[in-house]
């Protein structure tokens, strides 16, 4: 990084103020991890994130002259950026330039638009939705945006808990919902969604980041509840107290969470030698599933290439846990997916870095080495946490760097009604692009799906 490209966030940092960063923070949200901008708590480390997201750099800085742009920090633009407002305006029309979303743009314009007043009737209207230490008096308007949209009162597709909380004072604003819906519902073919906003704004069209999702031709059905079984073979106690997994209880629960989330009955089963975790595995294999859409399988423990280690240190394949689930083996899922999440490492080396700066300096530790092959069985996924031959590594106070953060992209991408695949694709991009203990990972995705999977996120209705 150059003196002058670091000089110039320097200077745009100090010309943002506190609500300025709220509002940045709120319009990155579908571009920055949510746990990563709650950890944000000043200008210049947001500049920083935007960086390791590659979402700038010194040579484009679109995405910071939009966010400017869509605060009204004309200021900033024109003094440190050399932008007027409306040159960047003009930039923005082109398809495919914005990167905020216009769902984003219509929530932060809204928050814009209410009085104090206001903000309290909506406070008021959600109590028996929202948790109140979430309505204190000191929450603002983005921040119920963003807890509605945890708990998915509100997505993309449903804003229908909005327009009737403003139907009952606002009526302006309901009415600019409506208008946000109808012309999404126009433009759902198309591949860009314009919606004209109040004044002199005019949203642009969206390019691959935010397209309309489509429903793709062919997609396995999601339609029972629960979809299916989501097990978690996690193991945290080793007979060798050296060999403890610190942190894969946090990896548990944050997969509990999710896939609670996303309908599925969760099990989890701790401490498993490898004989339990085949059992286990085959015990499920041999239940009806006629009721269900889907079988999904975490494995968290040490392993080698291609074995998953148990507890007593004795070794199983993975590919005799996937074949208990062939279609000879498991007829009430055949034709429906079967999902297996492997982390553990399948190999001793490290992916060897670019670069040596590391990201969790002292608590990083290893799964031990991923799977050369699955099987010749139609819809199967296996998502590996390591590549053949390598490492990967477990942050022993947050969990293991790939479930994580596969946690965290079902959450934001799930919504927007992305597929499995993509999803995990994103995944790599994200855990590729860390620096652990001076080394890279990079997870491996292996896949004989027929057909686009969509997790189905709930609606909340009042």
């Amino acid at each position: 990084m150059s003196r002058d490209f670091q000089k110039l966030l320097f200077h745009v940092s100090e010309a943002l103020v506190t609500d300025n960063l709220a509002a940045l923070k709120f319009l990155s949200v579908d571009h920055i991890p949510m746990r990563r901008l709650e950890a944000i708590h000043e200008p210049k480390a947001f500049l920083e994130a935007l960086q390791e997201k590659d979402m700038i750099s010194e040579g484009d800085l679109s995405f910071l002259r939009e966010l400017l742009y869509r605060i009204n920090r004309r200021d900033i633009l024109a003094a440190h950026l050399g932008r007027s407002g409306a040159k960047v305006e003009r930039e923005l029309q082109i398809p495919g330039r914005a990167k905020v979303s216009p769902y984003r743009q219509l929530l932060y314009e809204i928050a814009e638009d209410l009085a104090s007043d206001d903000v309290k009737s909506v406070k008021l209207l959600l109590q028996k939705k929202i948790p109140k230490n979430k309505l204190q008096d000191n929450a603002s308007m983005l921040q119920v945006f963003l807890e509605m949209e945890r708990l998915v009162i509100i997505t993309e597709d449903n804003l229908t808990v909005l327009k009737e909380t403003f139907e009952e004072f606002r009526v302006d604003i309901k009415k600019k919902i409506d208008t946000y819906e109808e012309i999404k519902k126009e433009n759902d073919s198309k591949s860009e969604l314009r919606y004209p906003v109040s004044g002199s704004l005019h949203l642009p069209g969206q390019g691959a980041e935010g397209e309309t999702p489509h429903q793709p031709e062919e997609t396995y059905k999601m339609k029972n509840n629960p979809h299916g079984y989501c097990v978690i073979l996690n193991n945290y106690k080793f007979r060798n107290p050296y060999e403890f997994r610190e942190g894969t209880k946090e990896d548990g629960e944050a997969v509990k969470r999710v896939f609670n989330w996303l309908q599925f009955e969760t099990h989890e089963h701790p401490d498993l030698e490898a004989e339990q975790i085949y059992e286990i595995v085959k015990e499920y294999s041999k239940r009806d599933h006629s009721n269900m859409d889907c079988f999904v399988c975490f494995v968290l423990s040490h392993g080698e290439k291609d074995k998953i280690t148990g507890v007593d240190r004795k070794h199983v394949y993975i590919k005799d846990l996937v074949s208990c689930f062939s279609g000879s083996n498991c007829p009430s899922l055949a034709g429906k997916p079967k999902l297996f999440f492997v982390q553990a490492c399948q190999g001793s080396v490290g992916h060897p870095a670019v670069t040596v700066k590391e990201d969790f300096s002292g608590r990083l530790e290893t799964d031990a080495t991923p799977l050369t092959s699955i099987p010749d069985l139609a819809d199967i996924l296996v998502g590996m946490a390591t590549v053949e031959d390598y490492e990967c590594y477990r942050d022993t106070e947050t969990g293991s760097i790939y479930i994580q953060c596969l946690c965290d992209k079902l959450v934001s991408l799930c919504p927007l009604r992305k597929d499995l695949v993509t999803i995990l694709t994103e995944v790599n991009k994200e855990v590729g692009r860390k620096v652990l203990k001076g080394c890279k990972q990079m997870p491996k995705i292996t896949s004989t799906l027929r057909k686009q999977l969509i997790f189905q996120v709930p609606h909340f209705h009042s």
